[in-house]
C-alpha cells in the first residue's frame, strides 16, 4: 500500500529513522537472531511502537537480536501477511482484521460500534485481554501465529465533502467509506457504504463518487491528505475502530532462547507509552490544521445516543447471531465490557 504521507508524519518517527542504535555492551546476552517483519506503507504514527521494539531489542542485546522492518509491502503484501507468516516467509508481521475478515472472524468482534474502549490507555487494557481470548488465539494459531503488539488504532472518525451531516437524518443517502460493524451502523443511518480502497479514497472524494470517510483520527486522514479534498470533518461521533496488530511466527518464537522471549515482552509497556504518545502528537498537530481548514461538526449528547441506540446494540446482536456457533461471540463482547470497566476503574 502506498501511502501519500505529511511530513509531519516522518517527522514524528523520524527518531527511528535510522534503524537501531546498538549499545556497546549488551544487557541480555545470546545467540545472533535476526528477523524480518512485513508491513505496508512507510515509517508512521502506525509503526512507531514496532521501532522502537525492534530498536530497543538491537541495543539491547548488543545487536545480537534483530528485527528488520520492510516497508512498501516489499515481502508480502497487506492482505498476505497472515500467509507470509504460517508458510515462514518472514518471523513478524503486521495485520489488520478488515483485510481478510475470513482470516480472523473473530478479531472482527473490535470492528463492532461503539465498544466502550474509552481512552487509549483503556484500549491498550482490553486489546492485550483480547488477543488471550481463546477465539482470538485461535484464529492466529490457523496461520501458525501469535498476537503481539496491538498498533492501538484510534477511534474513527469522518472527513467529507458537500452537505455537512449535522443532524443523524443529513447521512441519509450519502455514500461514505466505511468498513465493518461501523459501517453496518451507517447503513442504519441511511448512509450508502463504498468499498474503496483507502489508496483510492482521496481520488474518490475528489470526484465527488464518495461523500465521506472514515479512518482512524486524526493521523490516518492526514497521511491520506484527505483535508485537501473535504470541506468538513466529525470531531466527537467516535462511532468505533478496528484492530491492526504485529504477530508473530509461533515456530520462529518457539525457536527463541527464553531471555529473547522475556525481553520481547518486558519491552511491551513501554513500547505502548511510545505509541500512545505518537497519536497524540500527531492530533496536537493536526486538529489546529483541520479546524484552520474545514468546518467541525459536533453532535449533541442526545444526538450521539440516537446513533448508539439505532446503530450500537442491533449491530451487537446481528454479529453475535451470526457468529455464535463458531466461537463466542458474546463472551468476547462480555470481556471488552469487563476489560472496559476494570481499566476505567484503575485510572480513577
Amino acid at each position: 500500500m502506498k501511502l501519500r504521507m505529511l511530513a509531519h508524519v516522518s517527522m514524528v518517527v523520524g527518531a527511528f529513522a535510522a534503524g537501531p542504535v546498538v549499545a556497546q555492551a549488551a544487557e541480555v546476552t545470546g545467540p545472533k537472531v535476526s528477523w524480518n517483519l512485513s508491513t505496508w506503507g512507510k515509517q508512521r504514527a502506525f509503526t512507531v511502537g514496532v521501532e522502537y521494539i525492534a530498536a530497543q531489542l538491537a541495543e539491547k542485546t548488543g545487536g545480537n537480536f534483530t528485527i528488520k522492518i520492510h516497508y512498501g509491502e516489499a515481502l508480502s503484501k497487506a492482505r498476505e501477511n497472515l500467509d507470509g507468516i504460517k508458510l515462514g516467509a518472514f518471523q513478524a508481521a503486521q495485520i489488520c482484521n478488515f483485510y481478510h475478515p475470513g482470516k480472523n472472524p473473530a478479531w472482527m468482534v473490535l470492528t463492532m460500534p461503539f465498544l466502550p474502549l474509552g481512552d487509549l490507555e483503556v484500549s491498550m487494557k482490553v486489546r492485550e485481554a483480547l488477543m488471550k481470548h481463546p477465539a482470538f488465539v485461535a484464529d492466529m494459531s490457523n496461520w501458525n501465529a501469535m498476537a503481539y503488539f496491538s498498533a492501538l488504532l484510534p477511534q474513527y472518525e469522518f472527513l467529507g465533502k458537500g452537505d455537512m451531516p449535522t443532524t443523524l437524518a443529513g447521512w441519509k443517502g450519502k455514500r461514505v467509506r466505511a468498513g465493518g460493524g461501523v459501517g453496518t451502523a451507517m447503513e442504519k443511518l441511511g448512509a450508502t457504504l463504498s468499498s474503496v480502497p483507502a489508496t483510492e479514497v482521496y481520488t474518490a472524494m475528489e470526484r465527488g463518487t464518495v461523500d465521506a470517510a472514515s479512518f482512524p483520527y486524526t493521523y490516518a486522514h492526514a497521511s491520506y491528505q484527505l483535508p485537501e479534498v473535504s470541506t468538513w470533518f466529525t470531531s466527537n461521533m467516535s462511532p468505533g475502530t478496528s484492530e491492526c496488530a504485529t504477530v508473530l511466527n509461533k515456530d520462529a518464537y518457539a525457536k527463541l532462547p527464553d531471555q529473547y522471549k522475556k525481553l520481547l515482552m518486558d519491552l511491551k509497556p513501554e513500547a505502548y507509552k511510545v505509541q500512545i504518545k505518537a497519536y497524540d502528537d500527531i492530533d496536537a498537530k493536526n486538529l489546529p490544521m483541520f479546524r484552520s481548514k474545514l468546518k467541525e461538526i459536533v453532535y449533541t449528547d442526545a444526538q450521539l445516543k440516537e446513533f448508539r441506540t439505532i446503530g450500537g446494540q442491533p449491530v451487537w446482536d446481528e454479529w453475535v447471531a451470526a457468529n455464535k456457533d463458531k466461537f463466542d461471540a458474546k463472551g468476547l463482547l462480555d470481556l471488552i465490557a469487563a476489560e472496559a470497566d476494570k481499566a476505567i476503574a484503575a485510572k480513577k
